[in-house]
């Protein structure tokens, strides 16, 4: 089984990086789509925000009762299905991330 490999958040100044702790990842978010399949566009305020996104990072792993570490199911470049009340938002240098647990995770997409 392969490990996880933990990689910061990239950042375009390169100043702040994020590393999760424990079993959080970190997901940038899909953008939502600006037309409606009828074609009717729609402003900013109309959009859902999408839930789903690419993992831009992940913590080791849950510490386990044993004292060892769980391995993590996704990894960095899995884009993935999340539910739409879990993550916490948090914007660096002008880009916008979420910070979630493994469990707020419902699917990765292939």
């Amino acid at each position: 089984m392969a490990t996880a490999t933990k990689k910061p958040a990239p950042s375009k100044k390169g100043k702040v990086k994020l590393e999760p702790m424990n079993d959080r990842v970190v997901v940038e978010r899909d953008e939502s789509e600006d037309v409606t399949a009828g074609g009717i566009v729609l402003p900013d305020s109309a959009k859902d925000k999408a839930n789903r996104g690419t993992i831009v990072a992940v913590g080791p792993g849950k510490v386990l009762d044993d004292g060892s570490r769980g391995e993590l199911q996704v990894k960095v470049g899995d884009r993935v299905l999340f539910t739409s009340y879990a993550p916490e938002t948090i914007e660096l240098d002008d880009n916008e991330y979420l910070l979630m647990s493994e469990s707020d995770i419902l699917a990765v997409i292939e």
